[in-house]
């Protein structure tokens, strides 16, 4: 786990520093400069080209990392590199050309109160095109088991963009309507800087001739492709239904909760970048015991931080929409709460995803992707158009179907590899979560109102103090009963540092 763990605390750090910077655009920014709005409109096009961006990747990131590590020889990985590095445009082409259609679609499945995305459309092709691209040499440098400047472009740049766009539009430079076409840019230019990076760590040299194994390849994209393109259904159908429904600006208070509670993943993002390789590498040697350690030590590790941010985020939550001017965007503690619910689970669960998706057993990604794309689905329309739950039914969906198919995928991977991310700590650490999060949730302390320029900062001292007092208790606990040797092992290298 050394590598492991060496470049996920450089990835954590670069991802929660995007989630401080992504804090600042969400809750401070977007609300004050855009307004509700023009702030769900940006969300509708962005969940929409994450919809889109799938079909046109092709699949191709996840079949790099599945099949590099598998040849032995420079020329054999060239050759793979050589036939994969344009595979996205024999589905972006012809989209291109059938934009038209695409556009007219989009405009019949929203209220004319919502047509202010009208004009915007074809900037979820250029995204789509521009994020798949990205992913692919993502993944290019990722099976280098290097990613950490790919982190910073994936996390980072985006986020750091917005936040002098929404400056720009604040002091006059670009007009509102204009935010949109240089975020587009700022994507595609992501996307070049990317590309020259990858070629800077593993440059190919290019070959008109197919792998032996290129059926194999095509077999496993397609699959991936359609697994992808399900996927995405449950991470951003929701916010595209609302558009259908509602006025646009549900969109918009409806993300600012999803972001909230989401920040808890960061760390998963961050191992998960290296997880996938290294994985894959021990599937591909048939290493089983490395994958199964591999698979506990993510288990834990990700439950202990991503237990702390749980607990920070949800105990602070109340206090956190305070900050936020428009009164519409408050009430959302309980999206929030399941939400992370669903991001923490999922954690818990390591790297099971990993292993299934670079086995053999590959095939199994395309039924589960489906079967929660329309559970997601099916339960969207039961709870929120139905039912009438609001925005509390859409993250409720999000929460039944990830604990129904992240259950089926923790069986999978036990029945057909006979091992689990589970060890008596794993009941050390839900304890500890759960005591603190029962001691800590239902209550606030009753500061008096304290005011700077007509600005309380009573919520941010609240906040402060909660987070303080829970870190400290959450971390003796953790240490007292030696839950993870890594967070020991951690600690004790930063305890000599400083001494």
């Amino acid at each position: 786990m050394g590598i492991v763990l060496k470049q996920s605390f450089r990835n954590t750090i670069i991802i929660y520093g995007a989630f401080l910077v992504g804090g600042i655009n969400t809750i401070v920014f977007y609300p004050r400069i855009l307004k509700s709005e023009f702030y769900g409109m940006v969300t509708f096009l962005l969940s929409a080209s994450n919809l889109v961006m799938p079909l046109t990747a092709f699949g191709v990131q996840y079949t790099i990392v599945k099949f590099f590590s598998s040849y032995n020889s420079k020329e054999e990985k060239d050759k793979f590199l050589s036939s994969v590095i344009f595979s996205p445009l024999l589905i972006a082409l012809p989209l291109g050309f059938m934009w038209d259609n695409a556009h007219d679609w989009i405009m019949r499945s929203v209220t004319k109160e919502n047509e202010i995305i009208e004009s915007y459309t074809f900037s979820i092709y250029l995204i789509a095109i521009a994020c798949a691209y990205f992913e692919l040499f993502y993944s290019w440098t990722k099976v280098q088991l290097q990613t950490v400047f790919g982190n910073v472009l994936k996390e980072l740049w985006n986020r750091v963009v917005v936040m002098f766009l929404l400056l720009a539009v604040f002091f006059g430079f670009i007009a509102k309507t204009e935010f949109i076409w240089y975020l587009t840019f700022a994507y595609i230019l992501r996307a070049f800087v990317m590309m020259f990076y990858a070629f800077y760590m593993y440059l190919p040299k290019f070959y008109f001739k197919l792998p032996a194994n290129f059926i194999e390849i095509i077999k496993y994209s397609l699959y991936i492709i359609l697994a992808g393109s399900a996927g995405a259904i449950l991470l951003d159908i929701d916010k595209i239904m609302i558009p259908g429904k509602d006025t646009i600006e549900k969109a918009a208070y409806y993300s600012v909760a999803v972001f909230i509670g989401s920040f808890i993943e960061a760390p998963s993002r961050a191992m998960t970048q290296i997880l996938q390789p290294l994985t894959s590498k021990s599937l591909n040697e048939f290493n089983t015991k490395e994958v199964e350690s591999l698979y506990k030590k993510s288990s834990i590790n990700l439950l202990l931080v991503g237990g702390l941010f749980f607990l920070l985020v949800n105990c602070g939550v109340r206090e956190l929409f305070k900050l936020i001017p428009e009164k519409g965007y408050a009430g959302g503690e309980l999206v929030v709460l399941m939400i992370s619910l669903a991001k923490l689970y999922t954690m818990f669960l390591g790297s099971n995803g990993a292993i299934i998706n670079n086995s053999k057993f590959y095939k199994v990604t395309l039924p589960i992707a489906i079967g929660m794309s329309v559970c997601v689905y099916l339960l969207n329309q039961l709870f929120y158009f139905n039912l009438e739950f609001g925005t509390d039914g859409l993250a409720l969906a999000t929460l039944l179907t990830i604990l129904l198919f992240n259950s089926f995928k923790l069986w999978f991977v036990h029945r057909k590899f006979s091992i689990t991310p589970f060890t008596p700590k794993s009941i050390k650490m839900v304890f500890i979560i759960l005591v603190l999060f029962l001691g800590f949730y239902f209550w606030d302390f009753n500061l008096p109102a304290i005011e700077v320029q007509n600005f309380s900062i009573t919520p941010i001292i609240n906040i402060l103090i909660k987070t303080v007092l829970i870190t400290v208790v959450y971390v003796y606990l953790v240490l007292k009963l030696k839950v993870s040797n890594e967070f020991d092992a951690l600690l004790q290298k930063f305890y000599k540092f400083y001494k």
